[in-house]
């Protein structure tokens, strides 16, 4: 596999990460499109062990989805910078402790980001709680599996 379609699936994954946290955008099934397109074109049996993995991570998810309350996260100004903060604090906690990081990341991008609004600890706690029940759970199920999925595929480009 060439280096100009290595690039080409890393940009889809990457928007497929940014997809995530739009609503609409359908960007775990971007992901998995990417790495199934890798796996197509790589020869190595561990690009088939990633793309099934992938497979299995992404469908236990969305039966996690499923099981969650609906996501009522409307795409306002305020949800779309939310979201932003949400997601660069995922990733800095998945790479700063990697992969469970991720989770207390996510929490701690939406806190800053309230606490930068409403100024106050208590209002912010507060705005937090009702984000994550009105789908941010959901949300941070997604990218969480997105971002597991990114890790491996990144394992065996480099490491494969």
């Amino acid at each position: 596999m060439g280096a100009w379609e290595l690039l080409l699936a890393g940009l889809v994954i990457l928007f497929g990460l940014c997809g995530v946290l739009l609503p609409g955008v359908p960007g775990s099934w971007l992901v998995w499109a990417a790495v199934m397109w890798w796996a197509l074109k790589d020869p190595r049996p561990v690009a088939w062990w990633v793309l099934v993995g992938a497979t299995a991570v992404l469908l236990l998810s969305q039966v996690i989805r499923w099981a969650l309350p609906p996501r009522h996260l409307q795409p306002t100004g305020d949800d779309a910078r939310m979201m932003t903060f949400a997601g660069v604090g995922s990733l800095a906690g998945f790479v700063l402790l990697p992969v469970v990081g991720a989770i207390p990341g996510f929490l701690a991008g939406i806190y800053l980001c309230e606490r930068i609004r409403l100024g106050r600890h208590g209002e912010a706690v507060a705005s937090l709680r009702t984000t994550m029940r009105a789908g941010g759970w959901s949300v941070l199920t997604e990218l969480f599996t997105c971002q597991l999925i990114t890790a491996a595929w990144l394992g065996a480009v480099f490491w494969g």
